[in-house]
């Protein structure tokens, strides 16, 4: 069991050394980020609901 744990304990300080190494953003980045990812998101919903809508209108009108 006990080199289970130090495993346990050598990954977990691996992880924190990584985590240090990373290149987190900046604050005017994730900003920017988030923004374009929001902008995205409600283009493709826009999008799928227009095709949906569209698809849903031919369907009645061949079928009517």
């Amino acid at each position: 069991m006990a080199g289970g744990e130090r495993s346990i304990g050598k990954f977990f300080r691996d992880v924190v050394q990584e985590m240090k190494r990373v290149s987190w953003p900046t604050r005017k980045e994730l900003v920017r980020y988030t923004w374009v990812v929001l902008g995205t998101v409600a283009f493709i919903s826009v999008f799928f609901f227009v095709v949906d809508y569209g698809i849903s209108e031919l369907v009645r009108v061949l079928l009517g």
